[in-house]
């Protein structure tokens, strides 16, 4: 009886782990079109993947909303030129949820010119509808050595 418990409970541990993996698929796919969208200043696209509750704190601590960073990154005043990931991974908390966590080179220019920045991050992402979409972001620069 032990026994058949045992592999019942492992039989259901493997089958929730495998269920994972096509939410995964789906999330970096999400998660390049994102940063595709940023890059091309793609208004369309970035509408497509954040979410209308969008929650976006850059690393300089100003906070922004969907609206607002769409008009930022496709009027010109913040344009993303280069945005490398050193590191991302996606946890999957529960059926629509997700975190994503990793370090990322960013390279912008705005108004005060030219900047690059190492950052940390954490972002939230959650099915909408069918959809993965963009839900949160919080980032913070990771100092010089």
């Amino acid at each position: 009886m032990i026994l058949r418990l045992l592999a019942l409970l492992l039989f259901g541990i493997t089958r929730l782990h495998a269920g994972e993996e096509p939410a995964l698929a789906a999330l970096r796919a999400a998660d390049d079109e994102r940063v595709r969208a940023t890059l091309a200043a793609d208004r369309v696209g970035l509408n497509r993947i954040y979410s209308d509750e969008l929650r976006y704190a850059h690393s300089t601590g100003v906070v922004d909303t969907k609206a607002g960073l769409v008009e930022t990154i496709t009027s010109g005043r913040t344009k993303y030129e280069a945005f490398r990931y050193e590191e991302r991974s996606f946890e999957v908390l529960a059926p629509g949820a997700a975190i994503m966590t990793g370090r990322a080179q960013v390279r912008v220019t705005t108004a005060d010119g030219s900047s690059e920045a190492r950052l940390s991050f954490l972002g939230v992402w959650r099915e909408e509808k069918g959809k993965w979409r963009f839900r949160a972001w919080q980032s913070c620069k990771i100092p010089a050595p």
